[in-house]
């Protein structure tokens, strides 16, 4: 009987929860722990489990950080546009004096900022820019996520090149292109983003990027 619970509770253990019998096997078995961990290894413990728990906490880390970079940019454009409407009001109520150098000083540095600020309200688009990239990113991981966690495909190299052709298709840059070909081709990162970079200054212009 004793021989017998302790291959239940390892089978358990093996399955992912640990399970505990009170000398009766018909008994209902109570569930007393998750899956080991990397800090607390059992015979359950799987690297394919804990590629996943760092591929979500990536996943996590890039989606929060994208939160609190769209509340700033948000607020940060919304203080430049009622920046410029403001200088806009100086500008007008100018007009109305009458003529001095005062007026065409006053003038003339209400036309520069606001041109310098709609200058700076056209670079927020970069963050957009941005942001969609680091979507990309997002998806992508858990894209790679899925896959392991899949069994039935995790060793699957169709289903490793299938998915790699579905994240190079959403690329529309041929500089990030390149840079994802040497990747799954074996260069090092610093290598991939060189070529990048190079691939960018000979294709100036082509620089949008839909997702």
């Amino acid at each position: 009987m004793a021989r017998a619970a302790k291959v239940l509770a390892a089978i358990g253990r093996h399955s992912g929860t640990t399970t505990a019998f009170s000398g009766n096997l018909m008994s209902k078995p109570e569930i007393l722990a998750a899956p080991s961990t990397a800090d607390k290894p059992d015979l359950d413990w799987s690297q394919v489990r804990e590629t996943l728990r760092m591929l979500n906490l990536a996943v996590a880390q890039i989606s929060g950080a994208m939160v609190d970079g769209d509340d700033s940019v948000s607020a940060l454009g919304d203080s430049f546009t009622s920046m410029v409407g403001n200088v806009e009001v100086v500008s007008l109520a100018a007009k109305d004096l009458p003529h001095s150098d005062i007026k065409e000083e006053i003038l003339r540095n209400c036309s520069a900022v606001s041109s310098q600020m709609r200058e700076v309200i056209v670079a927020f688009q970069f963050y957009d820019k941005l942001t969609q990239r680091l979507a990309h990113v997002s998806n992508s991981l858990m894209a790679v996520g899925e896959l392991v966690a899949d069994q039935h495909q995790l060793y699957n190299p169709y289903a490793w090149r299938g998915l790699q052709e579905k994240i190079k298709s959403k690329y529309t840059i041929e500089s990030e292109r390149a840079m994802f070909d040497a990747l799954i081709k074996g260069a090092s990162i610093e290598d991939a983003l060189a070529i990048c970079r190079t691939q960018q200054k000979s294709s100036r212009g082509d620089d949008v990027e839909l997702f």
